[in-house]
């Protein structure tokens, strides 16, 4: 991107997505800041049916209210056993307010008896880009593995703890950070998005 800004406003105030951002984009000429940072508080709601829809509203809203280059991201757990669930609703599935380690036990109660060949599932994660005044570009990342029966491990957050990784013997919580960070959902669509600024095709 020919006029890359000095700052990219990542609208989060999850510092372990920051973090995971600031290794996906490093050595970028970019300092990430968040939404506190630059002294908004505001919630955009999520009221998209997709993952790209709702990543497209945060990113739009937050560039208008920030006049800064702004990067959002809507990511999620879909599970083909559960129809798709929790998919754009995981960061509140099962109430807002629920502990993950109950998200956790609320699907190994939904899968209890699902054999480990149906229990395939997927992260999904859509980042969009937009400028103040600009339209928006986004990007996808999608990594696939299986509903473990039991959490394991202690590293990432969210739902990491439940995700199997057959090529890793591991969960995603299990996995190096440096590791997880290059082939985890948000990693892929971290990647496709640092092209995305790097030589501003979209």
């Amino acid at each position: 991107m020919p006029d890359m800004p000095s700052r990219l406003l990542v609208a989060t105030n999850n510092l372990h997505k920051l973090d995971e951002y600031r290794d996906i984009l490093a050595g970028l000429p970019l300092d990430l800041i968040t939404l506190a940072d630059v002294g908004i508080n505001a919630d955009v709601p999520e009221t998209g049916d997709t993952f790209e829809a709702n990543a497209v509203q945060k990113a739009a809203a937050y560039a208008r209210m920030s006049g800064l280059l702004t990067l959002a991201d809507d990511s999620g757990l879909v599970v083909d056993a559960l129809g798709g669930e929790p998919g754009v609703y995981s960061a509140r599935w099962g109430g807002r307010d629920m502990p993950y380690p109950e998200r956790h036990r609320r699907l190994q109660q939904l899968l209890a008896d699902v054999p480990w060949a149906q229990r395939k599932a997927r992260f999904v994660c859509v980042i969009a880009l937009v400028a103040p005044g600009g339209s928006a570009r986004t990007v996808e990342g999608v990594c696939e593995g299986f509903i473990a029966h039991e959490p394991r491990g202690t590293g990432g957050f969210g739902y990491d703890p439940m995700f199997y990784l057959p090529e890793y013997d591991c969960t995603m919580a299990e996995l190096p950070a440096e590791v997880k960070n290059r082939i985890s959902h948000r990693g892929r669509a971290g990647a496709a998005a640092r092209a995305l600024l790097t030589v501003g095709e979209g």
